[in-house]
Parts: C-alpha cells; structure tokens; sequence
C-alpha cells in the first residue's frame, strides 16, 4: 500500500489550487496520533469564484458519461479505501466494503436516466423533472469518498453544477474521486472546495447555491437549515441518531450479542446509524451483557491498514477527547485492549441511558419489564433516524419495529447497508428533513414543469 498522502488540492473554474487558510489544528495519523498536515480551508474569494462559475455553468450529463465516471473510478477504489483509512482510522476491511459505492452511485444513477427518471408524464400531461440549479453537496469525515459519491452522481444526473466541500479531517480521498470527475463532465459541472463550517457557511448562505445536501451533525444540519429557510430553498439533512436497540425477551444471546457489538463497533462507532441505547429486558441483562462483552473482547483491535483489523482509532485527539468527556461522570465498561498511542479509545457501554449522541463507540444501557415499555423508552428522545430490533420470532420482531418513531428499522440485522437498494433513508426529529436513497437523491435535486394542453383531459370521466 502507498505511504503517500496526496496533497490537499482544490478544484475550482478548471483549475487546481492549494487552500491556503490555516484552520489553526493539524491533522493526524489516528493509529500513531502524529501530525501528518495542516487543516486548510479554501480562501473565501476562490469560493465565491466558484459560487459564481457553478451559477454560470451549463451542460449535458447523460448515462453514458456518468458510466465512463464509474469505469474511471473503479481501479482507484483500492487507494481511495486506503486513504479513508489513513484519514479516519476506520479498518481497510470496511472501507473496502464501502468502497463499492463509490463507483456504484455513478452506476446507479446512469440507471436511472435510461429508465427516465426525469419525466414523470400523467395521462398525456407532459412532467419534466429539471434541475434546481447548482448544487451543495456537504460531507462528513467519516466515510469521505462514498457520501461524497452519492451526492455527487445523483446531482450531475439531475443536471446540477456541483459544488463539493468535505471535511476539514478527512481531505484526501476525494482528491483522486475529484480528479476523475473533472475530467470527464463539461467545464463548471463540478468543483471542489475544503474548510470547516466558516466555509459552510458561506456556500450554504449564498443566494446561487439552489439545493444543499447536507450529511453531518445536529449544529451543522440546523445552521444549513437557517441558512436555507429565508431563501425558500431545499435543504436535504441527515444528521445525527441516538439509535435503540430493542432485544426482545426471546431473542437469541448469540445473535443479540452479536448485533449490539457490531452496531457499536462498525466504524469504530463513528457513524450515524450506530448503536445509542441499548434497551434489554431486565431479566436477562446479565446474562446479555456478559455475551456482549464476550464479543467485545475478542475484537482485533490494531492497525486500522490491516485487514485484520476489526476496530481501530477514532479520527482525531480533538473527537477522542470530546468523546472521552462525554462519557465522564457515567458509570460505565470499557472492553478490549487497546494501543497506548494513537487515538483508540475501547468500546464502552454506560450504566444507564444517553440522551445525546457521542458519536464513537459508545451506548447507553436501561432495561425493561413489558414490551411496551421498551417501545415507549426507544420513542422517548427526539432523534429518528434508525431503530434495531432483535427476536427469535420475526412477526412479532416486526410489530415491535411498526411502532418505533424511526425512518428505518432493522430487525436482526446489523449492516452499515440499507434494507434494500432502492428504499428511501428518510430521517425524522432531529435526526434530519427529506430523504436519502437511490431515487431520492436524484430527484432532490430536481424540480418538476409541467405542460400539457389544457381541456384534452378531464379529471373525471363519467
């Protein structure tokens, strides 16, 4: 594997560039804790140059070119895997697996315009599905390169100019994805921006940008929100989620283990749909916990560049400390071993319930004497965004998962994936506006003109 990290480069009118704002914090190797660079931001006039190229740019996206994007993307998957890993110190194992989305969101998305996504015709009535105008697409450090995919091929597919700003921790991965995409649409069709939430706010408070997609946390969603509302303008959130999960009375110890580790483990616990609160029934704690714990302890935790590596460091000495105080002052476990340098911080669960997210591997404990209790403490914060549900019997597993207040509910699984391909991940409360997805993504970045001939259609026949 490569040692080298690209340099932190910028994309903007057909030029490449070097930020050149100190965000006065360097950036780190998670598994070591040394510096490797500087947090940079690009300079506000470059950004405004881009505003202003994205507000003035047109061309055609069709399927064939956003293929020609994944067919480009597809022998970079590897290196930009390992960059993420480099960046974030989630396992190569798992940004490998990622890795698939990446050069699939462009595959996805040319699906969709050959199966005409853009025209939505009634009966005759003619329905365009056009795009909003340029696009903000928003993304987190943790899983870089394929939210940055996501975003990006379903706005191009839409026919929106793209701004693109990552951030500030996890710059390199999208350097090469970018490249790739440069070179293939038509001038001003996308850009590439770096910073923290100064250069957010800029783009998200400027008039031009028609559409923000947005993938981060609570304060960031809110201030994209703000920012939006006087402006009338669609904002696309998903934001944090402080996830329950329900293991039911005659859940499996095994499986019911099995899922809580790995939904508070899978990235190292930096990931939105991880594991918040864990509700078990109250006579079967012990036992629960001990298999858990079981579970926990037999991680391979280590080099997140191994592929043996089941769990590795958090992001940065600055998220491990705010992690760290948030677990402060909580009775509480901590399993495994872990390296005494670098940024690892060991999966724990705390002695009562979390009414926030942390955001790292990290849960809350309560348990239950009745069903509908659980149920009532999985509703009782004012987060949406995933639920989990354990039990032998399906059926009733289902019915359980019917009444939690969530956009999407698992039951006996645990994958980083969505339920289906093609599903809408919607968020509710303060887990974020609109929905997420294939299809969704696309037509977010989309309104709809309608024309037809008035009087040739009745709206009721007799």
């Amino acid at each position: 594997m490569s040692t080298v990290l690209p340099p932190i480069t910028d994309f903007v009118n057909g030029g490449w560039g070097s930020p050149t704002v100190d965000l006065g914090m360097a950036l780190e190797d998670p598994a070591t804790g040394d510096e490797i660079a500087r947090a940079v931001a690009t300079a506000p006039e470059r950004i405004d140059r881009a505003l202003a190229v994205a507000d003035a740019a047109q061309g055609r996206i069709d399927a064939d070119l956003l293929d020609g994007i994944a067919t480009a993307l597809e022998p970079l998957l590897p290196h930009i895997a390992e960059l993420d890993t480099r960046a974030t110190g989630v396992p190569i194992a798992q940004t490998e697996l990622l890795g698939v989305i990446i050069a699939g969101s462009f595959r996805l998305a040319a699906a969709q315009l050959r199966a005409g996504v853009l025209r939505e015709d009634r009966d005759g009535v003619q329905v365009h599905r056009l795009p909003l105008g340029p696009a903000l697409c928003l993304v987190p450090w943790n899983a870089p390169a394929p939210m940055a995919a996501h975003k990006v091929a379903n706005a191009l597919a839409a026919g929106c100019p793209v701004i693109l700003k990552v951030s500030e921790l996890a710059p390199y991965s999208v350097i090469p994805f970018a490249e790739v995409v440069a070179e293939h649409v038509p001038d001003g069709m996308f850009q590439l921006v770096h910073g923290g939430a100064e250069a957010g706010a800029q783009l998200a408070a400027d008039p031009r940008i028609r559409a923000v997609s947005f993938t981060g946390g609570l304060a960031g969603g809110r201030s994209v929100a703000a920012a939006s509302a006087p402006l009338l303008r669609p904002a696309q959130l998903e934001l944090g989620g402080n996830n329950p999960l329900i293991v039911l009375p005659d859940a499996d110890t095994g499986t019911a283990a099995r899922i809580a580790a790995e939904l508070l483990t899978t990235l190292n616990g930096q990931w939105c749909r991880a594991l918040g609160r864990l509700i078990l029934p109250a006579g079967r704690k012990a036992e629960l916990l001990a298999a858990i714990g079981e579970q926990l302890r037999a991680l391979r935790i280590g080099d997140p560049l191994d592929p043996a590596t089941e769990f590795g460091p958090l992001v940065h000495s600055g998220h491990r400390a705010i992690v760290r105080k948030a677990i402060a002052g909580h009775v509480h476990t901590a399993y495994g071993a872990v390296p005494d340098v670098g940024n690892y911080l060991a999966p724990t669960l705390l002695h009562g319930d979390l009414a926030d997210e942390i955001f790292g591997p990290v849960a809350g404990v309560v348990t239950y004497d009745a069903v509908e209790e659980a149920v009532a403490l999985a509703n009782a914060l004012p987060y949406g965004l995933e639920g989990y549900v354990c039990g032998t019997d399906e059926e009733a597993a289902l019915a359980v998962a019917s009444r939690i207040r969530a956009g999407e509910v698992k039951v006996n699984g645990s994958s980083i994936m969505s339920l289906h391909l093609m599903t809408p991940r919607p968020a509710w409360g303060w887990s974020g506006l609109g929905e997420e997805g294939t299809a969704e993504t696309l037509r977010f970045f989309t309104g709809a003109r309608v024309l037809g001939v008035e009087g040739r259609f009745a709206l009721h026949r007799s």
